[in-house]
């Protein structure tokens, strides 16, 4: 069998601010003029944003730490356990786009807070981002009987961070969504993020 690479777009919800200054570390400032900037800086990042999603659906197959997809292996106790009693593993690379990348380097020259919001604003969409699609893949498969578990990135726990090359190979991602891979294991555009989504059944399913 051959693994089949699907792209989405997906549309994003409203912004979290609040989120978003728990991820710029500001909480303890003056919160009612940094929500202030902050509104700045969302009207004109929010724009630039585009959610891109290219994903592959895999056999599985745990053998001791191996843990085996469709043409790809890595060796990790951790995603072995969190795969643990799934038939099948969504692979899934997410990003959304240059655009703010290049807000950040704009703001990092002229003003840092206003780097250090567009920073952060990134890291809530991103999450957004992949939250939306396993959710949607969570209502996709629930007619199968089926659920995704939390997602599990490279470089977690003792997950290989240079198991990226792989996944990037298996989805094709600098054609399918953008995304690239650097000589360091640097992901551009920065706000992106690679995943596994292990498929269980159901309990109640029969």
């Amino acid at each position: 069998m051959s693994l089949v690479v699907q792209r989405r777009i997906l549309e994003l919800p409203p912004v979290d601010q609040r989120e978003v200054l728990r991820y710029a570390q500001a909480s303890g400032l003056d919160e009612q003029a940094l929500l202030e900037r902050l509104e700045e800086v969302c009207q004109e990042a929010a724009p630039l944003i585009v959610g891109r999603v290219c994903f592959v659906e895999s056999p599985l197959r745990l053998s001791g730490d191996e843990v085996s997809f469709e043409g790809l292996s890595v060796r990790s106790a951790n995603l072995g356990k969190a795969l643990d009693g799934c038939a099948s593993a969504v692979l899934f690379g997410a990003t959304i786009g240059l655009g703010l990348d290049r807000l950040i380097a704009k703001y990092g020259r002229i003003s840092p807070l206003k780097a250090l919001f567009c920073q952060a604003f990134g890291a809530e969409r991103i999450e957004a981002l992949c939250d939306g699609f396993c959710a949607q893949l969570a209502r996709e498969k629930l007619p199968q009987g089926l659920r995704p578990r939390p997602r599990f990135s490279p470089g977690y726990g003792d997950c290989p961070l240079d198991f990226q090359k792989s996944l990037f190979q298996i989805l094709d991602a600098p054609h399918q969504i953008g995304l690239s891979l650097n000589g360091s294991l640097l992901m551009s555009p920065t706000k992106s993020v690679t995943a596994i989504v292990g498929v269980e059944k159901l309990e109640t399913s029969r």
